[in-house]
């Protein structure tokens, strides 16, 4: 199936001369949204992973489903205050603003091997803050999945030395 024929692109949205690329069309097509968990699940099902964390909020879409089939626990990754335990923070540029994220201290023990997952790869500073938060608490990110790459704002560099997967690249 061709996955990317079920996004549907929005432009000047949230903010004019952005191109957003709104996924609730592949998660409304049934047939979409289980090939795009089968592909997760099929990439990382032998890559031993403890724990699947899910950026908030569209990484919980895809993020839940895939530690389901990879029989692992899920951490959340929310914005601040939200959580409602002692968190951790990172704080991270966007491509039109800037973010916080805040992830339970208890929430990866030391030496746990983690996927990480998000809707969009974009200019990567999200999922950088993400690795820092799981890096903080003594985790190992195995790998990050993302449905979207937006191969053309370079977010793969700030995330050398990752394993990432993306199940759709566009260059421009």
């Amino acid at each position: 199936m061709d996955l990317a024929n079920t996004i549907r692109s929005v432009p000047d949205f949230p903010i004019g001369g952005i191109l957003f690329y709104d996924i609730t069309t592949l998660l409304k097509n049934p047939t979409a949204l289980k090939e795009s968990i089968d592909q997760l699940t099929r990439y990382y099902q032998d890559k031993r992973i403890d724990m699947v964390v899910g950026i908030e909020s569209r990484g919980f879409i895809f993020g839940m489903p895939l530690a389901y089939q990879l029989g692992t626990g899920f951490v959340p990754i929310r914005k601040p205050g939200k959580l409602p335990a002692e968190t951790i923070s990172a704080s991270y540029d966007l491509e039109y603003g800037s973010n916080t994220l805040e992830v339970h201290i208890d929430a990866i023990e030391k030496g746990q091997r983690v996927v990480i997952v998000d809707d969009l790869l974009a200019t990567g500073g999200t999922a950088s803050a993400t690795c820092s938060l799981i890096d903080k608490l003594g985790g190992e990110v195995v790998g990050l999945a993302f449905v979207i790459e937006l191969s053309f704002l370079n977010g793969r560099d700030k995330l050398q030395g990752y394993d990432i997967f993306s199940l759709l690249k566009y260059d421009d």
